[in-house]
Order: structure tokens, then sequence, then C-alpha cells
């Protein structure tokens, strides 16, 4: 029993003392992983588990990892997993919910629905904006699954609400749930070398320095997918204003403020600018590309779109309004019935994540009228549903959106509000130090495990830092309890919630924990360094790959928080061999990630589903995978052109 748990010290060659050997067996539980991942389409939660089993056997078995020592070592991580990463993540997304319950949710969105009627701009606002806000709260898909529907609700057609939806969904998501991917980063690149600064905030900081110079681009691209040249032509200012909001406030409240605070701060200023802009400039036209009008052949010509004509089977002339929740005054009437939160931490009646479709041609809580701003009718012969009530096909045309009451409307954005002030009063220079220290933040080597890295020295990784009061998620919790007060939900009606936000979370909360114990794993047991001493070998060339990396990553897990946990020591190490900068490429690996977003399988089954085109994911993949690879590619040089004295003064020292 006692061998089982004797000290170990990393060794990176044991395969016949070959680096290259050792490789191909390090390499066998993330090719696992993305093999049931991308090509057997297991579930994430079961890849996870299978994959975990293999780097174990990996590790006992060609590394010589006591037995004892491994099993406590994946024990440290899937503890990690749920306390800081779980706790941010489920607590964000309650107080999400906690908007969706009060009917909240419904009055945000129409105060973003009545910003302009001009389709290009809705997207920039509804899936560039409001789709960053979800992401900083819930991230893990809820901002597709969301504004995708609303996007449809909109008017616009399901092929394009996705693609849109799925672009957007990129310069957010290092920062998503309250900076999670960044906290994962710093946790497990932290020790994996002799580096100081590799902890949250400058890691933050360093992807402050890259995603801010993507979102200036996102937002063309968004009305570039809408309206194709004269889309960009006509929108390009309030376009560039989105995005340079956008990417300023990422900058200054990365490096300057509270890196979880990044995402909201960056979205409620870019939606600001873009309000006040609204007031003293207008498109010279804003041409009609509802669902309704694209149908329309004559309607299309001149149009200069980059999306094509519907593919087969595409539903088209879906419009109305979604429903997330009751409305402000409680009546369900206002904003649909409250529900339970869905496997992608999207709140639902019932049928399953928020905007499932109820058939193939009408998602669920959408009405077959055509939403504001549109000019079109109800489409087929059936007939639509207004107000809960059924009306004869052609009766409904244009629907006002709803103007709800100023008080309201400043409830709807109070939560972020309150946030924003927890965070920054928890961040200030006296508070942050205090809180630090026992007994907010308590610091213990993790019981049992002992293990040396190949210089001789303990793994600072085997210390378990435990702050439970200033850890993001536990802030959550306190800003949730005045959210609820603020919103006047019941006591009972939150608690319900809080219940039902881990029940339905369950699976996530097994893939994350078993992810994150594969990469404890992965990094104690010399895995990942025998990989970082292979990969060094591409030299000042590992660079441009570090993005490329990330981006598989995600591709593969769907997740930005995954990918850094798998890859982030990888990357760190590969640095310290080849003589790179490790925080840089440390914040490559999630700057890179962001970009595989968008095709990875999971969100396109969130976004297939949200618009019914469950099975033709194929569709979406094809209209989006070309934006990744060209964004990739810019990531790349500007990573690449960062390593070098071009660009090396933007790398925190």
């Amino acid at each position: 029993m006692a061998v089982m748990f004797e000290q170990f010290q990393i060794v990176t060659d044991p395969v016949a003392s070959s680096v290259a050997l050792s490789a191909i067996f390090a390499a066998l539980p993330l090719l696992t992983l993305f093999v049931l991942l991308g090509v057997v389409r297991m579930r994430a939660w079961l890849a996870g588990i299978v994959s975990l089993g293999v780097a174990l056997v990996v590790a006992v078995a060609v590394y010589s990892m006591p037995a004892g020592q491994a099993l406590l070592s994946a024990s440290e991580g899937a503890a990690f997993g749920f306390f800081p990463i779980l706790w941010i993540v489920i607590n964000a997304i309650w107080v999400y919910n906690l908007t969706v319950v009060s009917g909240h949710f419904d009055v945000l969105r129409r105060s973003m629905e009545r910003v302009s009627p001009d389709m290009r701009i809705q997207a920039i606002i509804v899936a560039f904006c409001f789709g960053a806000l979800l992401e900083a709260l819930a991230g893990f898909g809820t901002p597709v699954a969301v504004t995708v529907v609303m996007l449809m609700a909109l008017g616009f057609r399901p092929l394009r609400a996705a693609a849109v939806a799925l672009i957007a969904n990129t310069a957010p998501v290092a920062y998503g749930a309250l900076a999670t991917p960044i906290v994962t980063l710093g946790t497990v690149t932290s020790g994996a070398v002799a580096d100081p600064r590799l902890n949250t905030d400058t890691l933050g900081a360093m992807v402050g320095r890259q995603t801010p110079i993507l979102a200036v681009v996102v937002p063309l691209v968004l009305v570039a997918v809408v309206d194709g040249r004269r889309g960009v032509r006509q929108t390009w200012p309030v376009a560039l204003i989105a995005g340079l909001t956008f990417g300023v406030g990422q900058f200054v409240a990365s490096n300057y403020v509270s890196v979880p605070l990044t995402d909201i701060i960056a979205a409620l200023v870019s939606a600001a600018a873009v309000v006040l802009l609204l007031r003293v400039w207008r498109p010279s036209e804003s041409p009609d590309l509802h669902a309704t009008a694209d149908a329309d052949p004559a309607r299309q010509a001149g149009a200069g779109r980059s999306s094509g004509p519907p593919t087969s089977g595409e539903p088209s002339g879906v419009g109305g309004r979604p429903s997330a929740g009751p409305g402000p005054s409680g009546d369900p009437g206002a904003g649909g019935s409250p529900g339970v939160v869905g496997s992608a931490g999207v709140y639902t009646d019932g049928g399953g994540p928020t905007g499932v479709p109820a058939s193939a041609s009408t998602p669920a809580g959408v009405s077959a009228s055509v939403g504001a701003a549109s000019g079109g009718s109800a489409t087929g012969g059936d007939p639509a549903e207004v107000g809960g009530e059924r009306v004869p096909a052609g009766a409904v045309t244009a629907t006002e959106v709803r103007r709800d009451p100023p008080v309201e409307v400043f409830r709807a954005y109070a939560p972020y509000l309150i946030i924003i002030v927890i965070f920054s009063i928890a961040n200030l220079g006296p508070v942050k130090e205090a809180l630090a220290q026992e007994p907010w933040t308590v610091v213990f080597p993790w019981p049992g495990l002992d293990v040396l890295g190949a210089n001789g020295k303990p793994l600072s990784s085997t210390n378990f830092t435990f702050g439970w009061l200033p850890a993001a998620g536990t802030l959550m919790i306190l800003a949730g309890i005045v959210t609820a007060l603020v919103l006047r939900i019941r006591p009972g009606a939150a608690v319900r919630a809080y219940g039902r936000t881990y029940v339905e979370l369950r699976q996530a909360i097994v893939t994350v924990m078993a992810v994150l114990a594969l990469a404890y794993v992965l990094n104690q047991s010399g895995q990942t360094a025998t990989l970082g001493e292979l990969f060094a070998q591409a030299g000042v060339v590992f660079v441009f790959l570090s993005s490329i990396l990330g981006w598989i990553g995600v591709a593969v897990t769907g997740s930005d928080t995954s990918s850094n946990a798998l890859f982030g020591a990888l990357q760190v190490q590969t640095a310290a061999q080849a003589g790179l900068d490790p925080v840089l490429l440390a914040a490559a690996n999630s700057s890179g990630g962001v970009l595989g977003k968008m095709i990875s399988p999971q969100n396109l089954a969130i976004a297939a589903s949200a618009v019914g085109m469950a099975g033709k994911e194929g569709d979406i993949f094809r209209r989006v995978v070309g934006w990744s690879l060209v964004l990739l590619l810019f990531m790349c040089v500007l990573v690449t052109l960062q390593g070098t004295p071009v660009l090396d003064w933007m790398v925190p020292r």
C-alpha cells in the first residue's frame, strides 16, 4: 500500500530514453478524447471519463507513476474543476436564470430590439453585444442558443441566424463565464515553468491585447454575412464603432479593472456606443432582409449578400418573438412560462434549451407571425399565434415591439450593474489583499500528493487554493441575492431556480471535472512535459502554431476552458524549451481557441436545434468554417508579430 503513494519524480523520456517514442504514449489520452468526441460522437462526459482512464493507465504503466499518486492527482484536478471553475459557471447561470424567472430577460431583449429596425444593426446589437453579455455570465453554448432564436424572431432566415450567432460568439469567449477559461489557464500553467507572470491577472491582460483586435473585425464580418458587400458599405460606421468600443472595453477592463468583468464591461460599453451613434447617424437605406422578403426573388435582386439561397429543407418565414419567462408583473402571458435550465445552461419551458424547435419550421416560443419591424405576414396557411391567441393566417402583419416602463428596463440591466459593483469592490487593492489572506483564502498541500518536477523541486500545482470568499462564484452568489431583491423574486423561487441549475447541469459538471482531472494527470505525470519537449523542436515556428493548437482544442471539445486545461501547460513548457515567451503562448492558446468555437460540434448542434435544422449541422458548418480559418490566420499572424521585436512591447513584463 505504501508503494502506491510513494514520492514520484517526473521523467520526460520513460520509453527507451526517447522523447519521440514517449510522446506516442503521451498523446494517447488526447487522441482518445478527440476521437471519441469528433469521430465516435460520444457524449462529452463519458468521453472525458474514458480519456481520464487512458491517462491514468499511461501514467502508471508507462511513466511509472505510483497508482495512488495518479489517483490523487486526478482527485485534485476534479476538485479544481468544481471549485473554482464550476462554482463560477453554476452561480453565473443562476443569476442569468433569475432574470428569466422574473421576465426581465425579455425586457432586456426588447430594449435592444428597439434600437434599430435595420437587420444588419440588429445582428450587431443582438448577436455581438447582447451575446457577449450572455457569454460573460453563462457561456457554454448559452449565447448561441438564445441569440439565434432572437435573430429568427426578428425575421432572420434560419441558416443566416445560425451563422451570425456562431461568428459573433468569438471575441467574448476567452472571458466567458466570468473569465473561467483564463482562471483555468492561470491555474494549469502556474508552476509548469518558473515564470511568476503565469497567473490569472497577467494572462488575462495578455489575452486582452489579442482578442480586442479581433473584436474590431467581428462586427464587420457579421454585416457581411447578413448583407454582403452592400452591408459593409452602408453600415461600416456602426460596425466599426461597435468593434472598437468593445475592443477598448476588453483591453481596459482586462488590464486595469478586473479580468472576470471584462466581457460585461465591454458589452455594455459597445451597446451604449451603438445606441448613441444611432441617435445622430443612420444607414443610407435599410433593405428588407426578412425571411419572407428573402423568399421573394424579386426582392433579392441587387442584395449582394454573401450567404446564398435557402438550402433544401431550410425553414423560412419564421418570425415573432421568443419567450423566456413571465413578464415583470409576474403575468406568464407577458413573457411565457418559466421553466428549468437546459443542458446548455439555457432556461427552458420543459422542451429543451430555449429556442429548441417544437417542429422543423417553428422554434419553441416563437410565433409564426413576422417579428418586429417585419412587413411580412404569417407563413403558410396555418393560423398564427399572437398574445396567446390564434388568428387566421395573413391577418398578422408587422408587430410592434412592446415598450416597457423605464423602471423595468432599469431592473433588466440591474444584474449586470450589481455584478460590476460587487466585483469592483472585491478587486480594490486593500480589499483584494485582505481577502487573499486566511481565513478567507486557505492554501494547503493536496493530502498525500507528493510529486517532484524533472528538476527535483515539488510542483506548485500540488497546492490547492481554496479562496471561498473572494472566489468569483461566491461573489456571484452575493450578486444573485441582491438581484433577486431588485427583481422582486420570492426567496423560494430563487432557491428552486438554484437547485434546478445543478440538476440540469449535472452532465456538464461531470464533463468539466473529468477534463480537469485528465489535465492534472497529464501535467503531474510528465506526459505534457514530454509533448512540450517534442514540440519545442519546432523552435520559433511554434509561435505561429500555438494559436492553431488552441483552435483545435476548442473545435474538438467545444470549450475554451477545456482547451486551456489540456494545452495550457504544454504551451508554456514548449515555450520554455524553445526560448519563447510562455505568457504569449499561453494567451495564444486561449485567443486562438475562441475561433474554434463556431465550428465545434457542440455549438453547431445547439445552433442547428435552435433553428429547426437538426441533422443539417454540415450546412451551418460550411457557412462559418471559412470565417473561422480566415480569423485564425489573422490571430496566428498577430501572435507571431507579438513574438518579434515588431510587437513584443505588447507582452506584459
